[in-house]
């Protein structure tokens, strides 16, 4: 269970990073700060020939006032330029040409952490939909779906076999959802003109936290010409207007915002995914979309020093976040990993300078922000309720399964559905399919949202345990043989109510909307 904490995402369409870090491999935190005296004698000649990094900086303790007043000083004496300051979870971004900056600004007194959040320079996204299973919905397909659409049916709603899959078309028949109860999509940005967003949208709750500091411009939260449409597929799934246009979303009458954190690139840096949890909880957003993993790191790693300060801020975010009453959603991932593994060899860090190779403990270095503590973590299952051949797993740290699509030749759905993966809307006003625990987690974040419109004063731990609770207790399948060569393609451990392919069980949207 996630409790405060078992997620993982990053959009999860494949792995891309490296953290600009003097040490790609693991330095030992016991090296992490030179003595406290050498603080005045580190800050005396400042550095600015480096390339202009990105960094966080933690502050100790509770963060007292006094306490961030003196290393905020201390950041400026050590060539540091402040962008902005969380001062409720004591973590400040900072800019800096100092070559030296993480190093000088560790021996601070009153630093707990802070390390650069990449290791390529300023303005050089990665998801968790699997792009090359990406495809548009034909006008054939439209047409026909359109046909067959009965009555209370949007006209694309006979493609979307995810929605009885969760007895979402049974749960619409009870309520739609409450207008009080907001989705925020943290992600490549949402185009909330489209037909089927644009009755829900909420533009208050909406931003632009790329640099780290939220920009609330009018239209700053959607994605520049051909910039990624993941994050309007995603607010379509969750919420898509029941309009007599298009799809239908899980939670059809709530409201969807979006708060863009990715680099026109695809790179979702820390300090941006800081920013948008705390933009959301600071308004009062009751649940959270996550279907990303963080930027340069696949699995950032606590014993580093600058990739440990990357897992601290976002580890106080979340968790803010989540004590505030937000339910954090996130996508597990796209690698077929036993994220429970003991030992996992990532091939794909940094992604935003040269990969290296090496062997990560995952409870040492988490996918974030999937496992961080204020987290559901949610694994893809396909149309016949299997798990869906990309997705990750592991007992104890997959909380919930939902729909995220797969291969249709590995999971075909029933007619009149026609394809395997996620229909749902796309920029421009309009609709394609995509697969991935990116679009799984959605499913989980519209339950979720149906289930704050039924019990609005849900603490986040209460939403959380009705959403498992409520859950279809899914058993292992024996043996797992996705493509039927014969070959055994992942092991399942665990029981039918908590086991590593489903955590307790394929979400169930019925259930949710019942007192």
């Amino acid at each position: 269970m996630a409790h405060l904490g078992t997620g993982r995402g990053r959009v999860l369409a494949l792995p891309a990073g490296l953290a600009l870090t003097a040490s790609l491999g693991l330095m030992p935190a016991a090296a992490a700060a030179a003595p406290q005296q050498q603080e005045a004698a580190a800050v005396a000649t400042v550095r600015t020939d480096g390339p202009k990094l990105s960094y966080v900086v933690n502050v100790a303790g509770s963060g007292s006032s006094a306490t961030a007043k003196a290393v905020k000083k201390a950041i400026s004496r050590a060539g540091g330029e402040i962008v902005t300051s969380y001062d409720k979870i004591g973590v400040i971004v900072v800019h800096s040409t100092n070559p030296d900056f993480g190093t000088t600004i560790r021996t601070v007194r009153g630093v707990k952490s802070a390390g650069a959040t990449r290791t390529a320079p300023l303005a050089a996204a990665t998801t968790t939909d699997v792009r090359a299973a990406e495809q548009p919905l034909t006008a054939k397909e439209a047409r026909a779906a359109a046909a067959k659409a009965e009555d209370d049916q949007d006209p694309f709603e006979p493609l979307q076999w995810d929605l009885p899959a969760i007895k979402a078309d049974k749960a619409h028949e009870k309520t739609l959802g409450s207008k009080k109860v907001t989705v925020a999509v943290i992600d490549t940005g949402v185009d909330d003109t489209h037909p089927d967003l644009a009755p829900n949208f909420d533009t208050a709750a909406s931003a632009n936290c790329v640099s780290g500091k939220a920009d609330t411009t009018p239209g700053s939260w959607r994605p520049a010409a051909g910039e990624s449409d993941h994050g309007t597929h995603v607010a379509g799934t969750i919420a898509a207007a029941k309009n007599g246009v298009g799809v239908t979303g899980v939670a059809p009458g709530v409201k969807v915002s979006g708060i863009k954190v990715s680099t026109p690139d695809g790179f979702f840096y820390t300090e941006a995914v800081v920013c948008g949890f705390m933009w959301a909880a600071e308004r009062g957003v009751e649940i959270t979309n996550n279907s990303y993993y963080v930027d340069p790191w696949q699995f950032t790693c606590k014993n580093d020093l600058d990739q440990g300060a990357l897992v601290e801020a976002l580890q106080r975010a979340t968790r803010y976040a989540w004590n505030k009453g937000t339910v954090n959603v996130a996508a597990a991932g796209n690698s077929r990993t036993d994220l429970a593994a003991d030992e996992i060899t990532d091939t794909t860090s940094p992604n935003d300078t040269t990969p290296v190779e090496r062997k990560v403990d995952p409870s040492v270095c988490p996918d974030i922000p999937t496992m961080l503590d204020g987290v559901i973590t949610v694994s893809a299952t396909g149309a016949k309720g299997l798990k869906s051949s990309y997705s990750n797993y592991g007992l104890g740290v997959i909380d919930i399964a939902a729909p995220g699509g797969d291969s249709t030749a590995y999971q075909p759905p029933q007619a009149p559905a026609v394809n395997g993966l996620i229909l749902s809307t796309t920029v421009n006003g309009g609709y394609n399919y995509k697969a991935g625990t990116s679009m799984a987690s959605p499913h989980v974040a519209g339950v979720a949202a149906l289930i704050k419109s039924t019990h609005p004063n849900a603490s986040a731990n209460q939403v959380e345990r009705l959403l498992t609770s409520q859950a279809e207790s899914t058993a292992c399948p024996e043996p797992y043989d996705i493509n039927g060569d014969g070959t055994v393609d992942a092991v399942c451990t665990g029981d039918e109510d908590d086991n590593s392919f489903y955590g307790a069980g394929i979400i169930n949207a019925l259930r949710a909307v019942r007192k």
